[in-house]
């Protein structure tokens, strides 16, 4: 098992930055997978950015370019650097874990654009 805390979401204006947190509650080197995904309201939750043991990295087409997903082994956590955003990234962020069987969440944080 693991727990997942999200930090880092808040308030900001379009075009302007933040930086979400994913800290996992044992060594990151044992999963696989991490992935961030996001929800905005009345929609379905999405991939935003994965990123694997072996260093592979993915983005979904709408947040590449601006987006960079990241991990550090030592801290045991997992990071989203959102660059240049848009009113439309407005949505909860959620942090997940790929350990097989199972997949874990956690709580989520909200980011919000403003236009």
């Amino acid at each position: 098992q693991v727990q997942l805390v999200e930090s880092g979401g808040g308030l900001v204006q379009a075009g302007g930055s933040l930086r979400l947190s994913c800290a996992a509650s044992r060594s990151i080197l044992s999963i696989n997978v991490m992935r961030w995904h996001r929800q905005a309201p009345g929609k379905q939750r999405e991939l935003v950015a994965v990123i694997t043991t072996s260093g592979s990295i993915n983005y979904a087409g709408s947040v590449k370019g601006r987006f960079t997903i990241s991990r550090d082994n030592a801290k045991n956590t997992v990071y989203l650097q959102m660059n240049n955003l848009k009113p439309e990234d407005t949505a909860v962020y959620y942090c997940n874990a790929g350990l097989y069987p199972s997949s874990y969440w956690g709580q989520g944080t909200q980011v919000t654009v403003s236009s």
